[in-house]
C-alpha cells in the first residue's frame, strides 16, 4: 500500500480490525519512511447493483446518494452519521441478497423509510415527504395519522 503522504511503497499493517458485519476490514499502516499513520479499509468487490429510476432509467447504484439522501432527512434530528452508515450497510446488504441486480428505486426507499421509522418519525416523514412525492398537506397528514 502506497502511503498518501509521501507516496513510499512500503507500509506497514499496525493494526487490522474487522467490522461487526465482518463485511469490511480496517487497517492501521505506518510508513516506513515518514512515519505517519493512515487507515484504509477493505471490502469485498461486488457485482455492480442497477437501480430502476421511477421513469425506466437505469443507473448504477451509488451509496453516497443513498446516505446524502438520509442526512438531508436526518438534519436537526438526533439520528447520527452512525446510524445512517448502519442503514446504509443494512440497505446494501439486504439488496445484494435479493435474487436479481436491479432493484427499483421504490424498493429501495420502503427499505430505508422502514428502518428510519423505527428510529426517529421526524426524519422518516421527511425522507418519506421526498421519497413518496407529497404533493400536498393532506399527504403529510395522511402520513402522520398512521404513525399516531
Amino acid at each position: 500500500m502506497k502511503c498518501p503522504y509521501c507516496n513510499h511503497k512500503d507500509t506497514e499493517v499496525v493494526e487490522t480490525r474487522d467490522s461487526e458485519d465482518l463485511g469490511t476490514t480496517r487497517r492501521r499502516r505506518e510508513c516506513s519512511i515518514c512515519n505517519k499513520r493512515f487507515t484504509t479499509y477493505e471490502r469485498i468487490e461486488n457485482v455492480p447493483l442497477i437501480v430502476i429510476k421511477k421513469d425506466g432509467k437505469k443507473e448504477q447504484f451509488d451509496r453516497d446518494k443513498l446516505k446524502h439522501g438520509m442526512l438531508k432527512a436526518c438534519e436537526k434530528t438526533m439520528v447520527g452519521i452512525e446510524d445512517i452508515e448502519t442503514i446504509a450497510d443494512e440497505v446494501e446488504r439486504e439488496m445484494r441478497g435479493f435474487d436479481s441486480v436491479e432493484i427499483e428505486s421504490k424498493k429501495i426507499g420502503q427499505l430505508i423509510a422502514g428502518r428510519l421509522k423505527k428510529i426517529d418519525k421526524v426524519a422518516y416523514i421527511r425522507f418519506a415527504s421526498v421519497f413518496r412525492r407529497f404533493v400536498d398537506v393532506e399527504d403529510f397528514e395522511k402520513e402522520l395519522n398512521k404513525l399516531l
